[in-house]
C-alpha cells in the first residue's frame, strides 16, 4: 500500500452549536468536534454546551475552545463539559494551559512573520496545535488562509490547518501541505453557528479524495 492510500487526515468540525449539526458531523465520522466558549457568534453556555457533549460518541473527541479567560472558569468548563481537550487560542502560556489536567491544543498565529516551529517550542507541554491565519494578539475565525507552504513538515506533535477552508479549497491544502488534520468553521456554514449539510458532506468528502 502506497503512503498516499495510507493516509488519514483528521477533520475538525469547530463551532457546533445545535444538535442537528453534531449528530450529522457523528454520521461523517469525523475526528473531533469543537464546542467555543470564548466570545463568538458560536459561544455556548456551559448548560447548552452539555447537551451537544452528550451526543459525542467515545470515538470522537470534544474540544472546548476558550481564549483568555480566567481560571474558575475554565476549570468549570472542564468539570462540567468533559471535554477530552482544551483549546487555547490567546495569550496563555504554557503553564496556564498545562493547568487544568487536559490535553490541551494551542492555536499559534500564522499571519505574523514567526515561524510556526518557533511557536510551538514555546508550548512543550502541548498535546497539539492549531495553525490559524490570524495574527498575533488576533482572535482567529478570521475565515481567510494562510500561505500552505508554511505548514512545518516532521512536527512530531499533532498539528492542524485551520483558516479559510472549504470544500472548496480543502483538497489543496491537503495535497499541498499533508497535514495532520483540517480545521473548519465558518467554511462549513450558512450563517455563524449554523452549519450547513450539504457543504459538511461536501467537506468530508473533499478531504478523503484529496487522502486518496
Amino acid at each position: 500500500m502506497s503512503s498516499k492510500a495510507a493516509m488519514h487526515t483528521r477533520i475538525k468540525f469547530c463551532g457546533m452549536t445545535r444538535p442537528q449539526d453534531v449528530r450529522l458531523a457523528v454520521e461523517l465520522g469525523v475526528d473531533y468536534i469543537g464546542l467555543i466558549f470564548a466570545r463568538s457568534p458560536r459561544q455556548l453556555t456551559i448548560e447548552a454546551a452539555r447537551d451537544l457533549r452528550a451526543l459525542i460518541p467515545d470515538t470522537i473527541g470534544a474540544v472546548a475552545l476558550v481564549m483568555d479567560q480566567p481560571t474558575d472558569e475554565i476549570a468549570a468548563i472542564a468539570a462540567q463539559v468533559q471535554p477530552d481537550l482544551l483549546q487555547f487560542h490567546g495569550g496563555e502560556d504554557d503553564a496556564f494551559c498545562a493547568g487544568f489536567g487536559l490535553p490541551f491544543l494551542k492555536a499559534l498565529p500564522m499571519g505574523g512573520a514567526l515561524s510556526a516551529e518557533a511557536a510551538m517550542a514555546a508550548f512543550p507541554s502541548a498535546w497539539g496545535f492549531v495553525l490559524d491565519s490570524h495574527v498575533p494578539g488576533g482572535a482567529g475565525g478570521s475565515g481567510k488562509s494562510f500561505d500552505w507552504a508554511r505548514y512545518p513538515r516532521d512536527v512530531a506533535k499533532p498539528c492542524m490547518l485551520a483558516g479559510g477552508l472549504t470544500a472548496a479549497t480543502v483538497g489543496a491544502a491537503v495535497t499541498a501541505a499533508r497535514p495532520w488534520g483540517v480545521d473548519v468553521s465558518s467554511g462549513v456554514e450558512s450563517a455563524p453557528g449554523e452549519k450547513d449539510h450539504h457543504a459538511m458532506r461536501q467537506f468530508v468528502a473533499a478531504v478523503r479524495a484529496a487522502d486518496g
